[in-house]
């Protein structure tokens, strides 16, 4: 029946874009994981890699952009079908985002490489990446899935990231007032930590949408999404109140 084929065409398309959020993701991460493993181990060519590979995002974005309003365009979708199409939107620029923090990540390699630093000033980096990539990878698994009680870790991950973030950006703070030659390559570390943490609030920021795809409702805000790095005082100082 022509009814049936329509649903089932667009049904189609409505996969096609759910298969290229699923690509992004992955890529995504790999991004992540690779611009860190770069900076750990002051890859270069790896980091460079990182910086060229940012390019498939930014097109994939402008895909999935454009197939999105063609398919609204010509389907005119309601409810639930409309929340998948935006939904793919949003989670696309926040991908594109990650990516972007990735390559970031990636342009820092190169100078942290020229003045390299005691190991230990690296797993607490090693240890934020892996938390942030583990709640990415958790939150585009409840999209693939579509099941909403996949999200519910996503509060707590996050709270788990911010106060991890804070902690390795004292220990840096630490690291650089003992000797001021670590001051550069922990300048650079402090940047990178930011951006990690960053990658956590845009799989907060997906877990969100991807709730609002499947419940139509919206995910109740029940903290804001904050590092508390803009409280931290030096050791043995004072903070004043206000």
């Amino acid at each position: 029946m022509p009814g049936q084929n329509i649903r089932r065409s667009f049904d189609q398309e409505l996969r096609s874009l759910a298969n290229q959020i699923g690509a992004m993701g992955g890529h995504a991460e790999r991004m992540v994981e690779q611009a860190v493993g770069a900076l750990v181990s002051g890859d270069t060519e790896l980091a460079r890699i990182v910086i060229e590979n940012d390019a498939f995002l930014d097109l994939k974005e402008r895909e999935i952009g454009e197939n999105a309003v063609a398919i609204i365009a010509k389907r005119q979708p309601m409810a639930g079908d409309l929340r998948e199409i935006v939904g793919a939107i949003r989670i696309s620029s926040d991908l594109e985002r990650v990516g972007d923090l990735a390559k970031n990540i990636a342009k820092r390699v190169a100078a942290i490489a020229e003045v390299r630093q005691p190991t230990q000033l690296f797993r607490g980096i090693s240890a934020l990446s892996d938390l942030a990539l583990a709640q990415l990878k958790e939150v585009l698994d409840a999209y693939a899935s579509r099941l909403p009680d996949k999200i519910s870790f996503v509060r707590d991950r996050d709270e788990d990231i911010d106060a991890m973030y804070t902690s390795l950006f004292r220990e840096l703070l630490t690291y650089m007032m003992e000797d001021p030659r670590n001051i550069t390559a922990c300048t650079h570390l402090v940047f990178c930590a930011k951006n990690i943490e960053r990658v956590g609030d845009h799989a907060t920021n997906i877990a969100e949408t991807v709730y609002h795809i499947i419940t139509g409702a919206t995910l109740p805000a029940e903290r804001p999404k904050e590092d508390m790095s803009h409280r931290v005082t030096a050791p043995g100082s004072v903070q004043k109140g206000g």
